[in-house]
């Protein structure tokens, strides 16, 4: 790379030499924020990774307690005199209608997902307005109706 060196003026550089010291460092600041990007995401993932398996662990434990309370449910109804296989029954019943009533909510919130629709309507603007971009010097289309851009001086 020509950078200008102590002593050395940037105004004796050729215009090749500047575009190629820009473009290098150009180059050299993308792939630094790559790396930063992935160092983040790693860190990331890995935050992830662990309270993913903290939830795992959790719902497991919750899981558990569930059965126990249906089996003291179902005890108590057996206390107050129903029938031992009706009470299990209606527990499981209850079990039942409450895990009906857990889809249907998941499946209402999962009709809300947009994927992602304002930032595909961000991006169309933003290519929209590259291709038209204004007056002088920009991109506009083509004059032979080709619709290929060409380049307004």
């Amino acid at each position: 790379m020509s950078e200008a060196l102590p002593g050395e003026r940037v105004e004796d550089k050729s215009v090749g030499e500047l575009v190629a010291a820009a473009s290098g460092s150009i180059s050299d600041l993308i792939r630094a924020e790559m790396a930063l990007a992935k160092m983040e995401l790693k860190s990331d993932a890995r935050k992830a990774a662990a309270g993913s398996v903290m939830i795992t662990i959790a719902t497991v434990m919750v899981s558990l307690i569930v059965i126990m309370l249906a089996f003291a449910l179902a005890e108590w109804f057996i206390a107050l005199g129903v029938p031992r296989a009706l009470a299990f029954a209606a527990v499981a019943g209850v079990c039942l209608v409450l895990a009906i009533a857990m889809v249907v909510v998941a499946l209402l919130v999962l009709k809300r997902i947009e994927g992602g629709k304002r930032t595909r309507k961000t991006l169309k603007d933003d290519f929209a307005a590259l291709r038209r971009r204004g007056d002088s010097g920009e991109l506009k289309s083509g004059k032979d109706g080709s619709g290929k851009p060409e380049l307004k001086v």
